[in-house]
């Protein structure tokens, strides 16, 4: 088989992670080297072989790999078709300095939950203007890890009813519909640990905060086309980073695009002979 590599990487706007790496490689071996922050890589086919402190690892499909900040370690392919996978690279936020021994002594995680909560983190990064759903699966990500490594983080277990945290929240959102918040600068505000604001609001309401925000844009959406403005005006006007991002979000709450959805309402107002604006 002819040595195979494909690579994508880019940062995005999401606080505390510095690089995702995307990667397909059949023979190619990293040397032994470090990161400055902390890995956290799935294999979506074949597997990783490498060191950690001296000690062989290994990643078979089902597992999360969470490698620490300035700690020697290879990779090489395990499988002879090699290994396709997709890292996160974050900083110290998440993850304090104090858990790099744990990490050391435990770094493959047998998980299903985490390793499906891993790769939503990875399908919302890939969609521009979803952030803040990134933002949210990342810090409950963050807690899994923390409470693997033996640590329940600094907010502890978090209360899923608390409701007047998740109803200031909710008033927080309903104010920044348009403009959207960041997760961090939400839990700043509301002074709440990020991953115990996003249960709090999820067990009250049933809904996650970035699905309840594109709710609300999507609502707001319709009424604009209802009125008559085309799809690209109410992307903008409504918070969305561009048409594309409000039709995918659209389509899958309300089940048609909004161009059609809007040729349906400028239908009606003329059979009804009502006035174009």
């Amino acid at each position: 088989m002819a040595a195979r590599q494909e690579v994508s990487a880019w940062r995005p706007r999401v606080p505390g992670v510095v690089e995702v790496f995307h990667a397909r490689f059949t023979e190619y071996a990293y040397p032994m080297h470090v990161h400055e922050a902390w890995t956290l890589l799935i294999v979506d086919d074949g597997a990783v072989r490498y060191d950690l402190d001296r000690r062989e690892r290994g990643t078979p499909h089902d597992t999360v790999s969470l490698l620490p900040p300035h700690v020697p370690h290879n990779g090489a392919p395990a499988t002879p078709h090699g290994f396709r996978k997709r890292v996160l690279y974050l900083d110290r936020t998440h993850l304090g300095d104090d858990l790099i021994g744990a990490a050391v002594d435990r770094s493959d995680l047998r998980d299903p939950v985490l390793r499906r909560r891993v790769g939503q983190v990875h399908a919302a990064l890939a969609r521009p203007g979803d952030e803040l759903e990134a933002a949210s699966r990342l810090a409950l990500v963050g807690e899994r890890l923390r409470e693997y490594l033996g640590r329940a983080g600094r907010a502890g277990q978090p209360r899923l009813a608390d409701r007047p945290l998740a109803r200031r929240l909710r008033e927080l959102l309903d104010a920044h519909v348009a403009q959207g918040v960041a997760l961090d600068e939400a839990a700043a505000l509301l002074h709440a640990h990020p991953a115990h604001l996003v249960r709090a609001f999820s067990g009250a309401y049933g809904i996650a905060p970035h699905q309840y925000l594109m709710a609300r844009r999507v609502d707001r959406a319709r009424r604009l086309l209802l009125a008559g403005r085309r799809p690209a005006e109410v992307a903008v006007a409504t918070g969305f980073c561009d048409q594309a991002h409000l039709t995918r979000h659209f389509r899958r709450l309300v089940g048609v695009p909004p161009g059609r959805y809007a040729r349906t309402a400028a239908e009606k107002r003329g059979f009804t002979g009502g006035a174009r604006p």
